[in-house]
Formats: structure tokens, sequence, C-alpha cells
């Protein structure tokens, strides 16, 4: 166990995914020599070489066209879109061709293609580099997209997004890419992919988030813990397919939910996760699920993302509505 920061324990994932399966092979812009924009591939074009570690024009669709000749031909590629912004012009490709060849082909053909993207906002970055475009992916069938909250996570769900036969989108966090926590870097007894995982336990409110406002939620669950509100932090992890199961078992035991993530409000995975769990819990629910979230506008300028995203004053707001004590918690920053 080794302390470091998100980016070198993805760094770390596909360096040991390199070195485990020869099929493994690495694509995007600058990603070779320059070691990409946040430095997550330095050093492995040059331990692995040009032909597994390769640096591609500015072409997103190009990117992922390559990926599927790849997959066709037995390999397992990895593909790097520089920023969330860019992966739009790659749309295409994973929805017509990624997302469908399994089923197109009756299962005779697999599409092991890990497609990486640094998401979300909070780095002060301009336009296009600041989106969170999650919804698009996981409204598209035969895609699976995660996203990891931590280090840990970072390296473990790298490695069984690269080793899983069906295509990923793998979100990263860019503002938690110098996030520094321990990472054991063996696989043994790791979550499944496809798993929640309860991070903070607690009996009052479920506070259900994923990547970025995972730090988020567990600052909120110390926060109102001082007020006498008790929140169990769910970390969702697999955005699709959704475990509803866990969400379903935190909320019979807390009676009430909260649901966080940058995404827009309107058509995000909020309203499906209210939904899901609203079908399964109806019977115990003592609130609506609220929900804390972007708002329905563009990503704005970096000057003012902060009233964009949602902080711990909006979550700690939301857990007062669905508890029943009005303001009791609101006005916590993250100083408090």
């Amino acid at each position: 166990m080794t302390a470091t920061t998100m980016a070198a324990a993805l760094g770390s994932g596909l360096r040991r995914a390199l070195e485990d399966d020869p099929r493994v092979v690495l694509l995007g812009e600058d990603i070779g020599r320059l070691g990409g924009v946040f430095r997550v591939t330095d050093g492995l074009q040059r331990d692995f070489g040009a032909d597994r570690v390769m640096d591609t024009p500015l072409a997103e669709s190009g990117i992922l066209g390559v990926a599927v000749g790849l997959a066709y031909r037995g390999f397992r590629p990895v593909c790097e879109i520089q920023f969330d912004g860019f992966s739009y012009p790659a749309v295409d490709e994973l929805v017509t061709q990624v997302s469908r060849l399994h089923y197109r082909t009756g299962g005779a053909i697999r599409m092991p293609i890990t497609v990486r993207i640094p998401y979300g906002g909070g780095i002060g970055a301009v336009e296009h580099h600041s989106e969170s475009p999650e919804a698009y992916f996981a409204h598209t069938p035969g895609l699976r997209v995660v996203t990891c909250g931590g280090p840990q996570d970072a390296h473990t769900m790298l490695r069984q997004a690269i080793a899983c036969d069906d295509p990923v989108v793998f979100l990263e966090p860019k503002r938690r890419y110098w996030l520094k926590d321990e990472v054991d870097e063996e696989l043994d007894g790791a979550l499944p992919l496809d798993r929640a995982r309860v991070v903070v336990e607690g009996s009052d409110v479920t506070l259900a988030a994923y990547g970025p406002l995972v730090v988020t939620a567990r600052d909120a669950a110390i926060a109102a813990r001082d007020e006498g509100v008790s929140i169990e932090v769910v970390d969702l992890r697999s955005l699709a397919p959704l475990d509803l199961d866990t969400l379903e078992r935190s909320v019979r035991r807390t009676h009430r939910l909260v649901v966080a993530h940058e995404a827009q409000r309107s058509g995000g995975l909020g309203a499906e996760i209210a939904a899901g769990v609203t079908e399964r819990c109806f019977d115990v629910l003592q609130a609506p699920v609220a929900r804390v979230t972007g708002f329905d506008a563009p990503y704005p300028p970096a000057k003012v993302e902060e009233h964009f995203l949602p902080d711990l004053d909006r979550v700690l707001d939301a857990v007062d509505r669905v508890v029943g004590r009005p303001h009791a918690l609101a006005g916590w920053s993250a100083a408090s």
C-alpha cells in the first residue's frame, strides 16, 4: 500500500494492464511523448514502445474508428479522449458501432474497448474542457459507463475495465486527479466493476454520488454528524448498469434519498436513480427524493463555475429538506 494521486493510480493501472496482456494498446492525443495533458500516461511509451502507446492525430472519431478495427483483430484498445468536451465527435462511433457490434453479430464479435474521458469541472478550464456527458453514454445500450471517486478505485476499476469484454466508457473526475490516498495494486477481493459501494454508513438519509462529488458527499456526512444527522454515503461507481440493489438496501435502512451530480438536472442520472429507487422503495420512503445537480445551462465560464457546481452547502440543504430540518445544516462551508 502506497499513498499516491488519482492520476498516478490511473497510470499504474495502465502500466499493469500493458504488462499483463500483450493485446492491450493505448491510443490518444499526446499520450506518448508528452505523457498526456494530465501526465497519466507519463513514461509508458518509453517503456512499452510507440507501437503499444500511440500518439494519434486530433481526431476523436478516428481514434474510436481505429479502436474498432483493433478490437476486430483481437486487441484490447484503450482510447484517451483528451477532454470531456471533445468526446462528442466520437459519439457516432460509440453509438453506431462500438455499442452495437456484439448485438448485431449475435455475440460473434466482442468490442473490448475502454474509452478514458477526463470529465467534470473545478479546474478553471476554458469552454469545451469542463463537461459532464455521462447521461449521453449511459442512455446507450451496449456501453458500460463507470467512474472512480478516489485513487484506489481509479487503479482497480481501470484494470477491470480493460479486462472486460464489453466496451467501457471510463470517466475520470479531472478535479480529483491530485487527490491522494493509499492504493493496493492487487485485485484480490476487489468489488466488481458494476457494484456501488457504501463509503460512509449512516441511518437518517442516503446520499448517492459518483465521481467528483464523492469527496463532497463524505464532507457532508462529517458536517451533518456534528448536527446530529447521520448520512449514509453511497458511491455509485457504475452508471450503466446502475446498482439499484445496493441503493435499495441503503434506502430501506434510512428511508430517505438525496442524489448529487455535477451534470445538468434535466434528463440526468439523478432522475433515473430517483425513479428507480422510488419504484422499489415507495413503501418506505418518508420524503420525496431530492436532487442536487448542475443547472440547465451550458457550462459557464471558469470565473463563475463555483456557482454552477454542487457544493457542500447545496448538498446539506437537500439533506435538511428530506429529513425535515429546514436550514439546520445550511451555511456550512468546506472550511467548516
